[in-house]
């Protein structure tokens, strides 16, 4: 009898590990895995107009250079005393860069990332630069983990408030091309938006009981929202109130999803714990796994497309994946 339990047993984990993989696999992946000499956990990528010439950055204040696009990165230190920083962003317009992190620290350069110079912030800020985006010569747009938002146009030596009220310790905020913001709860359990020309942000209600995790801007303006559990869900353009049906692009998963980001109009890119990397290229619809790459031993947290042939996934302990187009037929 104890056997016969256990072959039931078995069986059903069996059963459940097939379901849980019922995925169709790409016939072969575009991305190459790079393992750099680090155990950071990288947080953002950026290139200068140059794009051989580019700039890694994450924990532990780590930073790497690249000058070949991305084949290959030099790790740099920067002389920060004791102090222990993680940076989270990092930006470039021509050759002016930006990089911030906490506790509250902001560099900028001049030539390329050649030279950095550290930036002195109030003790007063609202919270700790959590992203920055250069959007034209010496002006930049930085906001905090509590959602302040502020914008230079003397190269920082100057910041002008764009809100009035804060939105509360964030989980993740995004900005989209046009200047909007999106920010998840630390709990997860709402999102608020934010437009230019606004005061306030504006406070929304989860959309189902599972926490959000991550929610941001699609290619035409929609919003899409990853949730515990593998869960994805997408607004149409016209009307950011209104959710459409739940997609689970791996469904009955028990890791998460990190990530997502559109290399095409139509194909979208989602990451997530345990090297899991999915594709869909039809909007959403239907969806392929990457198993060339599940092997790898570091949850993807960041997906960040720097045009249609130049990507990059971002892990932990120094794992990089590079996205290399399939070469066009002679």
């Amino acid at each position: 009898m104890r056997k016969l339990k256990q072959f039931v047993i078995v069986l059903a984990v069996a059963f459940f590990c097939f379901s849980c993989s019922n995925v169709p696999s790409l016939s072969s992946s575009p991305w190459q895995i790079l393992t750099l000499d680090t155990d950071s956990t990288f947080a953002d990528i950026a290139f200068t107009d140059d794009l051989q010439h580019g700039w890694l950055v994450g924990t532990k204040s780590t930073l790497f250079e690249t000058s070949d696009g991305g084949d290959s990165w030099q790790q740099k230190v920067l002389n920060l005393g004791d102090e222990k920083v993680s940076f989270s962003a990092v930006s470039f317009h021509d050759q002016e860069g930006w990089i911030v992190g906490k506790p509250s620290i902001l560099l900028h350069s001049e030539d390329g990332g050649s030279s950095w110079s550290r930036i002195p912030l109030s003790e007063k800020l609202p919270g700790s630069p959590y992203g920055i985006i250069a959007l034209n010569d010496k002006t930049a747009e930085m906001v905090t983990d509590l959602g302040a938002i502020y914008r230079t146009k003397d190269g920082g030596k100057t910041w002008q408030a764009l809100v009035e009220g804060a939105v509360g310790v964030a989980r993740t905020i995004v900005r989209s091309h046009d200047g909007k913001y999106v920010a998840v709860s630390a709990r997860g359990n709402f999102y608020s938006t934010w437009e230019p020309g606004s005061t306030e942000w504006q406070p929304h209600n989860r959309l189902s009981s599972r926490r959000l995790q991550k929610v941001g801007y699609g290619e035409k303006g929609e919003l899409w929202a990853l949730a515990r559990g593998g869960q994805l869900q997408f607004t149409s353009p016209n009307d950011l109130d209104t959710w459409e049906d739940k997609v689970f692009p791996e469904f009955s998963t028990s890791w998460g999803l990190l990530d997502l980001n559109y290399r095409t109009p139509e194909e979208i890119w989602v990451a997530g714990g345990s090297g899991n990397l999915l594709v869909s290229d039809d909007g959403g619809q239907s969806w392929q796994k990457d198993r060339a790459v599940e092997s790898v031993p570091s949850n993807l947290y960041r997906i960040v497309f720097i045009n249609s042939d130049k990507g990059f996934v971002l892990g932990q302990n120094g794992v990089l994946l590079k996205y290399n187009p399939p070469s066009e037929p002679a």
